[in-house]
């Protein structure tokens, strides 16, 4: 099985760095179940090409499997792995460009962070759903598709058309996000997972999917078949994802239905949509600052820009800061916002930058009420001294809203080990959480009180926590002026 990935961006070959794969070598990767090898059909400075070619030992496929596989028996030595693109490419895809997948490359940092011009090719790509659902799945991701269905023998049209694709890519897309969105689709377009489906697949798509999967029109497919429909794995998947999604929609899409015959007959129905906790966050985080009166707001640590949009649809909010540390997640909100297309009077409310929240900066200062929304968790222990320095005290905004994951509610995701999000440096108990908001109020002189935020949970409390700070004494005063 074969993958090409191409640019034109000038100098071409900076391909090799950002794949971590020299162009003039042929370099070869063991796998359990055959051998990867990455070379470059085409390499200078106007064009360069990178092959990743799977050759699959059935022998070796057979050992590595259960009998609970889908082509158990003879279908272990008779099948197309050797030739079509499946979860095993998506596999070594994963192993080969590990690095690469993270978006680090030390010697062209700003070519990992940026689109680059890719055209991606896989001449047989097993597609239960044929080129519309390919169609469906790359398009809302920023890719030109052309999917087109491989006949069963072109000698015989009548025969009609088979499960295979011919897929070619193409876009402006960052590198990392590319083979992000190959890892997680290349399986799930085959609808087969040809190796033990654990619980810790759930981080695998999680990790995979940042930025991208929580927003995807089709992320209840997407997840479901992942996971190889297994139902609890896809529950923790899509209330973690609900949770991460800052371009989650306030009420989930309804499932897409597949093609016929592709459920299992004795598979229960999909689970009824929920309200995503990101919408119910973002609500309690509009309803706190209503509550306090505020005019103006810093959204601090904004992502992908989904609250600063809902405080652009409110004129009682009439200055808007949002401030994000991450270069890419600001291009995000600035395409979600569609800051080119906004209205003078809108734009004028609202500023956007890069910025840390662990250094003085004055643009954050003067503010009715600051939101660290999902922000503080992202942040080393040790920096959080810093960042309370920053925000409570020299910042100073009258009120500071912070909501942060409660972790004695984790246990309510089945299959979920460790933290929610493999960015999260910690996440505290409803204790640590209070013990922390009041220590840091009383430093810098505020009063703190508590919300849920979510259905609370009888024994764990609620899957979000919020702390709601008050400037004390006299300085509170012309609030909202």
């Amino acid at each position: 099985m074969l993958l090409t990935i191409s640019t034109t961006a000038r100098p071409a070959t900076d391909l090799g760095f950002l794949l971590h794969k020299h162009p003039d070598r042929v370099q070869e990767f063991g796998q359990s179940f055959g051998t990867a090898q990455v070379f470059y059909p085409e390499a200078d400075e106007e064009r360069c090409t990178a092959a990743l070619m799977l050759d699959v030992d059935p022998v070796r496929l057979a050992r590595t499997r259960g009998r609970t596989a889908p082509d158990f028996s003879l279908g272990q030595y008779v099948n197309d792995r050797p030739y079509a693109a499946s979860s095993l490419l998506a596999v070594a895809l994963g192993d080969v460009f590990r690095t690469a997948r993270a978006g680090r490359c030390a010697a062209r940092p700003e070519a990992a962070a940026n689109p680059l011009p890719l055209s991606i090719t896989l001449p047989a790509l097993p597609c239960r759903g044929g080129p519309d659902l390919a169609r469906r799945l790359f398009e809302p991701l920023g890719w030109q598709v052309q999917a087109q269905a491989v006949p069963l023998d072109p000698r015989f049209p009548e025969w009609g058309d088979s499960r295979y694709v011919r897929l070619a890519l193409h876009g402006e897309v960052r590198l990392a996000d590319a083979l992000n969105h190959l890892y997680v689709l290349l399986p799930v377009l085959d609808d087969a997972k040809h190796y033990w489906i654990a619980a810790d697949e759930v981080d695998k798509l999680i990790r995979a999917g940042e930025g991208w999967l929580a927003g995807h029109p089709d992320r209840e497919l997407i997840a479901r078949r992942y996971l190889g429909r297994r139902r609890a794995l896809q529950r923790t998947a899509l209330a973690r994802l609900a949770e991460l999604g800052d371009e989650v929609e306030e009420t989930l899409v309804p499932p897409v239905e597949e093609e016929a015959g592709s459920r299992p007959p004795d598979e229960e129905p999909d689970p009824q949509p929920v309200r995503p906790l990101s919408a119910l966050r973002r609500e309690a985080v509009l309803a706190a600052l209503t509550d306090v009166g505020a005019r103006s707001v810093a959204d601090l640590g904004c992502g992908s820009g989904a609250l600063v949009a809902d405080l652009l649809k409110r004129p009682e909010f009439g200055r808007i800061a949002a401030m994000d540390v991450s270069v890419h997640a600001l291009a995000v909100a600035r395409r979600r916002l569609g800051l080119d297309r906004m209205p003078d009077a809108q734009r004028g409310r609202l500023e956007l930058f890069q910025g840390a929240l662990t250094y003085k900066d004055d643009r954050i200062a003067g503010f009715d009420a600051a939101v660290l929304m999902e922000v503080i968790e992202h942040v080393d222990p040790p920096r959080l001294a810093a960042l309370e320095r920053v925000v409570l005290g020299l910042a100073r905004p009258a009120h500071l809203i912070v909501t942060t994951p409660n972790a004695e509610y984790n246990v309510r995701y089945e299959g979920l080990t460790g933290h929610r999000h493999p960015d999260h440096r910690f996440e505290w108990s409803r204790a640590e959480f209070a013990a922390w908001a009041h220590a840091a109020a009383e430093r810098y002189g505020y009063d703190v009180t508590f919300r849920p935020v979510g259905e609370p949970d009888p024994e764990v409390g609620p899957p979000t926590q919020m702390g709601i700070f008050a400037r004390a004494g006299r300085e509170q005063e012309g609030m909202g002026s």
